[in-house]
């Protein structure tokens, strides 16, 4: 096997933890209408069932970085894929296990800490392995993995509730709709065992001799010697790896406080607002029905799928930064026409289009890019620990847009004459131009650079 063939292998395996992460979070749109039913869940109890892996995925998040540093990137994310497992074949709920509510939340909260370590692990697992000319499309198969897992979980989930009548899909169809998950995440855990540690974690713990035999598997012998001696000196200008580093200097802090809005920012787009509160502006704009949901979600995650492979095959050629600003105007461009619609009572064709046009605009810039720069933008000696706390944040804005969106939608100067319904769209709008100054301002282009290299941006 070549070298290339190689390391795209390892990139496809480490990045099935971002398909887990968008089956996991997909599954439930599918089973809850039917598991609500079986439970009689009333509206808060349904909310909680499915917004208790956000806990999960925070807690995750969190505990990843230390785990990270002391087992490495590949160890976390075997657990993760155990914790996946887990979680779907409990949010299962067989026979001999207690059928309530309490126990599913307990195992979607399971599945919520699977996400939560992968999110972190995955990424950062890519960016360390990938060589710096092809870093970018490397580390954005992690995101289009996860919009692979959209798609996929849609399909299956339709197609275990089409074969079955309304009351058997009650009865248990639900159930076979998380237990399908068993099968990405067995494959996930299994491949796992068969890809190599991260170079430079294995430089940091001192065991150099492994780091060069993992960078000569997936480099020519020259890079291979040339970038171990990046890592060398990287570490040694941090300092000895015995000596505590800290986070509360100037400099470090300010790294992961750039990092830690970036990845806040990207969940401030509205983005989730958007993919879990849609349906509305697409029954209106075609005409779609309560049963045509599959419909609406295969339109966006088409348009998501096509768009991320766009952000893929022109990260490394444009750069970080211009996909940034061109996905930026988009975006604001497309809530624009949202918005606009809404306040002249003319929603329509043209709000879906600018529903569209948002989608394809976030998968081209913030969905892919802010992953890129999260595992490439922090130093070797703190990297782990900067991208917890940055992805955790990230999980706890998106706790805050998905519960904050329908209370905006609802409250009486949202519906008022002036705004029609368009206002959140508009602190949204704010939101981005804020990520444009951000990016002009904080964002380094990290295009073509070694880690180590970008490391020097920041002195």
């Amino acid at each position: 096997m070549d070298k290339k063939t190689y390391l795209i292998l390892i990139a496809a395996v480490s990045a099935l933890g971002g398909l887990l992460f968008g089956y996991d979070t997909g599954v439930i749109n599918g089973a809850q209408f039917y598991l609500s039913k079986y439970f009689e869940l009333d509206a808060a109890t349904k909310g909680w069932v499915v917004g208790s892996a956000l806990l999960g995925c925070f807690v995750g998040a969190i505990v990843a970085g230390p785990l990270s540093i002391k087992i490495g990137r590949k160890w976390s994310l075997i657990i993760s894929a155990i914790l996946f497992s887990l979680s779907a074949w409990g949010s299962g709920l067989p026979s001999f296990l207690p059928e309530t509510v309490s126990v599913l939340v307990v195992f979607r909260i399971i599945g919520g800490l699977g996400i939560g370590i992968a999110s972190m692990n995955a990424p950062m697992y890519i960016a360390e392995i990938a060589p710096s000319n092809i870093r970018g499309r490397m580390v954005t198969y992690y995101q289009l993995a996860i919009v692979v897992g959209f798609f996929v979980v849609f399909l299956a989930t339709y197609f275990i509730g089409n074969g079955l009548s309304e009351v058997e899909n009650i009865a248990f169809g639900w159930k076979r709709m998380f237990w399908s998950e068993l099968i990405p995440s067995g494959l996930f855990l299994v491949l796992m065992f068969f890809i190599p540690k991260s170079p430079r974690w294995l430089a940091l713990k001192g065991k150099e001799e492994k780091a060069i035999e993992v960078l000569n598997k997936i480099h020519n012998e020259k890079d291979a010697l040339v970038e171990i001696e990046e890592i060398k000196n990287s570490l040694k200008a941090e300092g000895s790896s015995k000596i505590k580093v800290n986070y509360f200097s100037k400099a470090i802090l300010g790294i992961i406080v750039i990092g830690t809005v970036l990845s806040v920012l990207q969940q401030f787009t509205g983005i989730n607002a958007v993919l879990y509160y849609g349906a509305d502006i697409f029954e209106k704009a075609l005409g779609f029905g309560k049963d045509d949901v599959l419909k609406q979600q295969i339109l966006l995650a088409f348009v998501n799928l096509v768009f991320t492979f766009i952000a893929m095959y022109t990260v490394d050629k444009f750069g970080r930064k211009p996909l940034l600003y061109i996905g930026s105007v988009g975006m604001i461009l497309g809530f624009l026409l949202l918005a606009v619609s809404l306040q002249l009572d003319a929603v329509g064709v043209i709000s879906l289009i600018g529903v569209l046009i948002f989608i394809a605009s976030f998968a081209l810039s913030m969905g892919p890019v802010v992953w890129v720069l999260l595992s490439e933008m922090f130093p070797n000696k703190i990297r782990s620990a900067a991208m917890s706390v940055a992805v955790a944040a990230q999980w706890a804005a998106n706790y805050v847009v998905s519960q904050s969106f329908p209370v905006v939608m609802e409250s009486e100067m949202n519906n008022s004459a002036t705004w029609s319904g368009s206002l959140p769209y508009y602190i949204f709008i704010a939101f981005i131009l804020i990520i444009v100054i951000i990016t002009y301002k904080f964002i380094p282009e990290t295009k073509g650079k070694s880690l180590e290299e970008i490391e020097s941006f920041w002195k």
